[in-house]
């Protein structure tokens, strides 16, 4: 049986999938942690500590497929946010993909969440975490 697959996405600087990042592996996921950048700043800023990291929509597309649970802000659903670095194709395979997406909430995607709850990033970084390791040992693969 092959190991189960989280997959962070991110853009611009990297900042907020690699804490993800980070914290996912500090809180033990029984899952190797890939990273994915829309750009190369960001794959860079993520790769420390991924099992494996790529860049790029083919690399979006191709993590769309394989992985059980996705993360990262939900600009990865909405194309042309982050500042256009999601494309419509990216955007298409992030949503029609079958793993679980942990989105989070951030203004500058574009988008405002009714509801969401305003926390502090490192806080948003703890919860994300926790709801992706849950998701996984949730999800019946």
């Amino acid at each position: 049986m092959m190991k189960k697959r989280i997959t962070v996405i991110d853009g611009q600087g990297g900042k907020m999938g690699a804490a993800l990042i980070a914290r996912i592996t500090e809180l033990g996921a029984d899952a190797d942690v890939y990273a994915v950048g829309t750009n190369a700043a960001a794959t860079a800023a993520m790769a420390k500590g991924a099992a494996g990291a790529a860049t790029g929509e083919g690399a979006v597309k191709y993590a769309a497929r394989r992985s059980n649970v996705i993360v990262g802000p939900v600009g990865i659903v909405i194309a042309d946010s982050l500042l256009g670095e999601i494309t419509p194709e990216m955007a298409a395979a992030v949503g029609q993909s079958d793993a679980v997406k942990i989105l989070i909430p951030v203004n500058r995607c574009g988008a405002k969440i009714v509801g969401a709850k305003s926390l502090s990033f490192g806080d948003t970084i703890e919860e994300a975490a926790r709801e992706a390791i849950k998701a996984l040992e949730n999800k019946e693969n």
